[in-house]
């Protein structure tokens, strides 16, 4: 009998059953599922579920612990508020993808080994890249096939990591490795850190999530870097290369996003920053720090969705997307701008937000393990995602001057508007109650946010920032030019490959061409007129010669046989017919006739033998 049911299964059955529903039955196919999906996750049992052999290596492709359960609960409400998102669209196609997206992300965050993480990873890419392809932009499609190639190249250092590690002994579950430095788990994590948008291999995020449709880049925002998340939870927790490298990215990430003029640009580098923040308390390994990364991914999930909800209803409103063409929407959009600032506050780490009781928890995890650096970092990080996320960015997209050029904003359908609320809803609960939140993670710790310190202190930061932001409104006014970043650098290496390629490169090969017609084609080209020559002089002129010799032999031939041959045919055949024309003379019949010549006969041979013998 059959007791559970895998969500990843549920949502994939439903992708290929959505284009044949009635449009009025959309809705609750579409709602219906990621709610089973939560149900099912509610009642799980922990365990594991499907154990089989693959040439003598167990699999399991479906655990269900804590870990898994609180990501399993992250994404099928994000399911949710993305498809109350996404109801207005016309056509089923983004949903579809969305489905099938979801579904590989559940299935990797349920997979108890890493042959079957690594088969719904890969499905993640494959699914997912159809959001930024229909995204419709002029980028769109060049974005997308940027993202596909590094996801497939992320997945083949997966699987030669997974490779390995079986080949020396490790086997196929997916447990911890943090204490393993061998080569296979070495790219295991490469693999890993590249979908979690690590530098130097984040440009894919920066570059394809702005190019996704207005739909498609919440659902992204929610699955590919929070499944990385996921992965260096459950297996790299304490690893010493994440603190520092997490250190970095919050701080790359938010100092870019400072200067960008693309909206979702802007989100996009945030997005970096904050997965770092994730990633050091990933590296410090403790049960604090591990709990609060997994507090920040969850809470994260949902003020980020929020954030590209609204972006993205603005840009479909005013069909722009720049800080420089956009200014003076909180005129006209006053709730869609008191919804940005939300999640703009809970990415600050405001009290009462989401943000601040997960992000305290790193925090608080820095200051006990005594690392001063990670504490200093940590808090500039966060300053500096409300400076840029906070502040500059809704101060230029609702208060700044407007384009009079700009045409009257859209209104936002129903739907969206819900999805938003509720998204801002969660963020508020999560802030209100942290208890709701703290009860899922997958380790015990007795932290409290609310301390009286703890809520001066991220009042200070904010009113300092805030204070900092408006002298140096001139430093951080939007700009058209693009600040360079990493990719800059892959496109001088690809044209220093191409010079290359064009210059010494093709002056070698056409040497070597050279050379090669000089020493090989031309001493052949003279070989082969010589064999010809041979060829039609030697061979040919013994030929004909056999062949005029043989046709004289026939004309001899011919003359004896005509002459001599049928000469003697011919006298052979008139005497026998003078003989036969003889002996029918003698034929009379006649008796007296025969013993005449009998006589003669006798008479002649007595004669003969007189003549010849008898001597």
């Amino acid at each position: 009998m059959i007791t559970w049911v895998h969500p990843a299964l549920l949502f994939i059955a439903g992708a290929f059953i959505l284009p044949f529903v009635p449009s009025k039955g959309r809705l609750y196919l579409l709602l219906g599922l990621p709610l089973a999906a939560f149900c099912l996750f509610w009642i799980a049992s922990e365990g594991s579920y499907g154990d089989t052999l693959l040439l003598g290596e167990a699999l399991t492709p479906i655990r269900i612990d804590p870990l898994s359960r609180i990501f399993g609960f992250a994404f099928s409400m994000a399911v949710f508020l993305g498809m109350l998102y996404a109801l207005s669209l016309k056509g089923v196609k983004q949903h579809v993808a969305a489905l099938l997206y979801a579904g590989s992300a559940m299935g990797a965050v349920l997979a108890g080994d890493l042959l079957s993480f690594f088969l719904f990873w890969e499905a993640m890419a494959f699914t997912s890249v159809f959001l930024i392809w229909w995204g419709d932009t002029k980028n769109s499609a060049t974005a997308g096939m940027r993202y596909l190639l590094m996801h497939i190249i992320g997945g083949a250092v997966l699987l030669g990591g997974i490779v390995l590690h079986a080949g020396e002994g490790g086997g196929l579950a997916f447990e911890a490795m943090g204490t393993d430095r061998s080569l296979g788990t070495g790219l295991i994590l490469m693999g890993i850190l590249l979908n979690a948008a690590a530098p130097p291999l984040h440009v894919w995020l920066t570059d394809a999530y702005p190019e996704g449709s207005v739909t498609g880049t919440v659902f992204l925002s929610a699955f590919t870097t929070k499944v990385a998340v996921y992965a260096l939870i459950r297996g790299f927790a304490g690893h010493s290369l994440l603190l520092p490298l997490g250190l970095f990215m919050a701080v790359y990430g938010t100092v870019y996003a400072l200067f960008q003029d693309d909206i979702r640009r802007l989100l996009a580098y945030s997005m970096i920053g904050q997965i770092g923040i994730m990633i050091s308390g990933i590296g410090m390994g403790d049960d604090l720090a591990t709990g609060g990364a997994v507090a920040h991914a969850f809470a994260s999930i949902f003020y980020t969705g929020l954030l590209f909800m609204v972006t993205g209803a603005i840009i479909e409103a005013t069909g722009r997307r720049r800080l420089t063409e956009l200014g003076g929407l909180y005129k006209v959009m006053p709730v869609t701008c008191l919804l940005y600032l939300v999640g703009g506050l809970s990415i600050g780490g405001a009290p009462l937000l989401s943000g601040f009781v997960s992000k305290a928890m790193i925090l608080s995890a820095a200051h006990e393990a005594h690392h001063p650096i990670a504490v200093g970092l940590l808090t500039l990080a966060s300053a500096v995602a409300f400076l840029h996320t906070g502040l500059r960015l809704p101060y230029y997209l609702f208060f700044g001057p407007r384009d009079h050029k700009m045409e009257p904003a859209a209104p936002i359908n129903g739907n969206r508007r819900l999805a938003m609320y509720s998204s801002a809803a969660i963020c508020f609960l999560i802030g209100l109650v942290p208890n709701l939140l703290y009860r899922l993670l997958p380790v015990t710790v007795s932290y409290h946010p609310y301390t009286m310190g703890h809520i001066l202190e991220s009042l200070l930061i904010l009113l300092v920032v805030a204070a900092l932001f408006f002298p140096l409104r001139a430093v951080l006014a939007p700009r058209a030019t693009a600040l360079p970043d990493i990719d800059g650098f892959y496109q001088r290496c690809g044209q220093g490959v191409m010079w290359l390629a064009d210059h010494p490169i093709a002056r070698w090969e056409a040497a070597i061409v050279e050379l090669h017609k000089t020493v090989v084609i031309g001493p052949s080209i003279r070989w082969v007129a010589h064999c010809r020559w041979f060829d039609t002089t030697i061979i040919d002129g013994m030929v004909n010669g056999i062949g005029r010799l043989v046709f004289s032999g026939g004309a001899v031939s011919t003359w004896i046989e005509k002459y001599i041959i049928y000469g003697a045919v011919n006298v052979i055949g008139h005497a026998n017919h003078v003989a036969s024309a003889l002996f029918r003379l003698l034929q009379t019949g006649t008796v007296h006739h025969y013993a005449t010549l009998i006589i003669a006969g006798a008479f002649a041979l007595v004669h003969v033998y007189l003549l010849f013998y008898a001597q």
